[in-house]
């Protein structure tokens, strides 16, 4: 097993926000939101040109040109070439639009095409990490194969971002999903080196202690957990994986929130901590669209939570006993 590469600091700070997902964020908050990132000592930043049509990425480059490039990892994604619209194209969950629409392309070409656009828009000389972007059967339901066959065979997105690495354009390469198939997937057929999973290592579901993190440990990729409190239902939002939470999903949300009162513990602090503790998982990047949200991440990550609190978790059946848990 060879380590591959991974981004600098364990805690990043997630893009979503920066392109408008659920309301608008000023230009001025959102680079205050990664100064206040880069002085809570966060070194790794995601973002993608599906967020908010180019609007993320553009304030990500606004906010990181002044400082040392080497010193800290930028990751954003490929699947969507953004073409010019005057009129924008605006999509839930965001709710602001550049002047550009979206055209999926898993093709190779499209993946160099969309890694230097996103350059360009960015106003930076280098991505470190880029990931194939909503390739996965939640976004597409009965096209997923489909597409999945284009990214994945001659001339699709992995061969060029496997070409793309040996060239050194960039330094890493993997999937950004919500699910666990398609990383089991491209395990297989390919040789990635880190993942951006979201929502599927938390304390609601532990999905990828089955198959997808054993697999992962033997081909030495990584994983970035995105959406650690999935899409903030854990940090006390209504929200569960982007849609309304369902009563399940509330009743163990609850029973989370009783043994967390107990130990006197804040369970947004034990959700951020958990996905960090397992050895694969590089780093873990919640959302942020202010510098109160990112204050409140760095300290939640500080956060003491005593042993007692995990013990209760795994005895009431809340917690897999395989998962790791914060020393």
């Amino acid at each position: 097993m060879t380590q591959r590469y991974q981004p600098i600091t364990r805690l990043g700070l997630g893009g979503t926000g920066l392109g408008d997902m659920y309301h608008k964020t000023s230009e001025e908050s959102a680079k205050e939101t990664v100064d206040a990132a880069w002085e809570a000592g966060v070194r790794y930043f995601d973002t993608a040109p599906h967020y908010g049509t180019g609007l993320s990425e553009h304030r990500f480059g606004q906010a990181l040109r002044q400082r040392p490039r080497k010193e800290y990892t930028l990751s954003t994604k490929v699947g969507r070439i953004l073409v010019p619209d005057l009129d924008g194209n605006i999509e839930e969950p965001f709710v602001s639009s550049m002047p550009y629409r979206r055209v999926v392309d898993y093709s190779a070409d499209g993946a160099r095409r969309s890694v230097e656009d996103s350059l360009q828009r960015m106003g930076l000389g280098a991505i470190d990490i880029v990931y194939v972007h909503d390739l996965s059967p939640d976004h597409f339901g009965e096209q997923f194969d489909h597409y999945y066959r284009i990214a994945a065979g001659p001339g699709g997105a992995f061969e060029g971002l496997v070409r793309m690495r040996e060239e050194g354009l960039i330094k890493a390469w993997g999937l950004g999903v919500n699910t666990v198939e398609p990383c089991l997937r491209a395990l297989r057929d390919s040789n990635p080196d880190i993942f951006l999973l979201a929502g599927r290592y938390t304390l609601m579901e532990t999905t990828p202690l089955d198959q997808l993190f054993p697999l992962a440990e033997k081909s030495g990729a990584r994983f970035v957990l995105g959406g650690p409190f999935n899409s903030g239902f854990l940090a006390g939002g209504d929200r569960y994986d982007y849609q309304p939470a369902r009563p399940e999903h509330h009743l163990r949300r609850e029973r989370l929130r009783a043994v967390a009162g107990r130990h006197g513990v804040d369970l947004a602090a034990a959700a951020l901590q958990f996905g960090a503790a397992h050895p694969l998982v590089a780093a873990t990047i919640p959302g942020a669209s202010s510098t109160r949200h990112l204050e409140r991440n760095a300290a939640l990550m500080a956060v003491t939570i005593p042993k007692d609190f995990w013990e209760e978790l795994r005895a009431d059946g809340l917690l897999d006993a395989r998962a790791p848990v914060p020393a």
